[in-house]
């Protein structure tokens, strides 16, 4: 995968996407403020270490990895603030994983970035089309999704996180 880039138009400062192990140690950490929090939100409170070290292992990342997934670490100004997966749910369906942008990056041009990222990882892995599905209370992540394309659609999937499902073309 090529490095995705977006230059913010206040200043100079630029992203760049690229795919990474999510077992290194920045995407680690991605993963773990991630899961901190949707978690927080979710459960109105902060969440403790070991809530997170639990919430990796009852949601493993294991498909964001060849042949059938991809997970992208984005950096501003060389610094990890950002991070996705992308895993195939069929032949020509994608869907999107552990989109993140640390709060201190929001309004950058990182969400953007990631999302380009990964879709053109989709594409890759042979997707025509890519799916995700979120909450209610991630109101900015359904917002990004909105201004990049992607459209509701009825429940592709059920669990007890998903209040929200979107698709967007990629051919």
């Amino acid at each position: 995968m090529t490095p995705a880039s977006a230059a913010t138009s206040a200043s100079a400062r630029t992203w760049q996407v690229t795919a990474e192990p999510f077992t290194n140690p920045d995407a680690t950490l991605l993963r773990r403020a991630y899961y901190a929090e949707v978690a927080g939100r979710y459960w109105r409170r902060s969440v403790t270490e070991a809530e997170i070290d639990q919430g990796l292992l009852d949601f493993p990342d294991d498909e964001l990895t060849a042949p059938t997934g991809r997970f992208v670490v984005g950096r501003l100004d060389g610094r990890p603030l950002s991070c996705g997966g992308i895993r195939l749910l069929d032949p020509v369906t994608a869907e999107l994983t552990r989109v993140y942008v640390d709060p201190r990056a929001r309004g950058t041009g990182g969400g953007a970035a990631l999302l380009r990222a990964l879709e053109e990882a989709g594409r890759a892995l042979g997707a025509e089309r890519v799916r995700l599905d979120t909450r209610s209370d991630l109101v900015e992540a359904r917002a990004l999704y909105a201004r990049h394309g992607y459209g509701e659609i009825p429940a592709y999937s059920a669990g007890p996180y998903a209040e929200h499902w979107f698709e967007k073309r990629l051919v």
